[in-house]
C-alpha cells in the first residue's frame, strides 16, 4: 500500500494535513463534548491550528459548538452507540482481533462509521511476509468492503438513504453498484455478516461482523487478506470466528461501563 514518503511532497502534506484534522475530529467523537484547551493538550496540537480546524469542520456541519464546548455535529451524528470512544473500542476487541490472527492466518481490525466513511482504528497484522495491511485511521466508503457494508447495514435510515442517493465511485471493478449494493444489505442484516472481495484492493477477500451494545452499533470487526490464500473453506471458517469474537467484544462493551 502507498505511504506518505511514497508521495510527492505537495502530496504528502496534504495528506499530514488531513489526518491532524481526522485526528481531531475523532477527539470530538471520542469525548463527546471537548474544549478546544483540551484538543490542543491531547494532540500536542496550537490552540490557533485547533479553532482553525474547528472553524473549518464547523462549517461542513461535522463539529458543532455549545458554549466553550465542542461535540460532533448534525452530518456526523451516528446514534447513541457511538458513546463508546475508540479508545474502549480498541481496548475491548484487541484480544478478539490477536484471536483471530492467530486462528485465521489474516490481518484483523476494529473499524467505525464517521459520518459516510468506515474508519480503522486498529489493526493486528498477519505474520505472513505477503499480507494486508492499513494505514493509521484509513478511511474507506461505507459501500464498499465488507467492514463498511456492515456498519451501513445497521446505520440509521437517513445515513442509508444519503449513501444510496450519491453516486457509487468504482475503486475497482469489483466496487459494487447501486443495485448490488441494495440487495446485499438485507441478506446483511439477516445473517449479520459480509463478505467481499477486491472491492477496495484488488486481489483481496475480507469478512466482517457489526458490534453491539444494546444502545447501537458501535462498529465491526473484520478480517481481511489475499485471496489466494483465502479461499471458500477459509471464508467459511473466518466467518465463524467472527461470529464468535463478536459475541466476546460485545459482552466486554456491556460490562465495561463508561465513568
Amino acid at each position: 500500500m502507498t505511504t506518505a514518503r511514497d508521495r510527492p511532497p505537495e502530496e504528502a502534506a496534504e495528506d499530514t494535513s488531513f489526518a491532524r484534522g481526522l485526528r481531531l475530529l475523532l477527539t470530538v467523537a471520542d469525548r463527546g463534548e471537548v474544549r478546544a484547551d483540551e484538543i490542543g493538550s491531547l494532540l500536542d496540537m496550537p490552540i490557533s491550528t485547533v479553532y482553525r480546524y474547528l472553524r473549518t469542520l464547523g462549517e461542513f456541519g461535522f463539529v458543532d459548538r455549545r458554549g466553550g464546548m465542542f461535540r460532533l455535529g448534525p452530518k456526523l451524528l451516528i446514534g447513541t452507540g457511538a458513546t463508546v470512544s475508540a479508545e474502549r473500542l480498541i481496548r475491548q476487541a484487541d484480544a478478539a482481533l490477536r484471536m483471530l490472527v492467530a486462528e485465521t492466518g489474516e490481518t484483523s481490525v476494529v473499524v467505525r462509521r464517521i459520518g459516510l466513511s468506515c474508519v480503522c482504528l486498529h489493526q493486528v497484522e498477519s505474520d505472513a511476509s505477503l499480507r494486508v495491511t492499513f494505514e493509521p485511521e484509513a478511511m474507506s466508503p461505507l459501500y464498499a468492503g465488507a467492514a463498511g457494508r456492515v456498519l451501513l447495514a445497521f446505520a440509521p435510515p437517513d445515513i442509508l438513504e444519503e449513501v444510496l442517493s450519491q453516486e457509487l465511485l468504482r475503486i475497482t471493478d469489483a466496487t459494487p453498484t447501486e443495485d448490488e449494493l441494495r440487495a446485499s444489505l438485507g441478506a446483511i442484516v439477516m445473517s449479520g455478516i459480509a463478505t467481499s472481495e477486491g472491492e477496495l484492493i484488488e486481489g483481496t477477500v475480507s469478512a466482517a461482523v457489526p458490534l453491539f451494545r444494546e444502545d447501537g452499533i458501535v462498529g465491526a470487526i473484520a478480517v481481511v487478506g489475499p485471496a489466494f490464500r483465502c479461499d471458500e473453506a477459509w471464508r467459511t471458517r473466518a466467518s465463524r470466528l467472527l461470529v464468535a469474537a463478536a459475541r466476546e467484544v460485545n459482552a466486554a462493551l456491556a460490562e465495561d461501563v463508561a465513568p
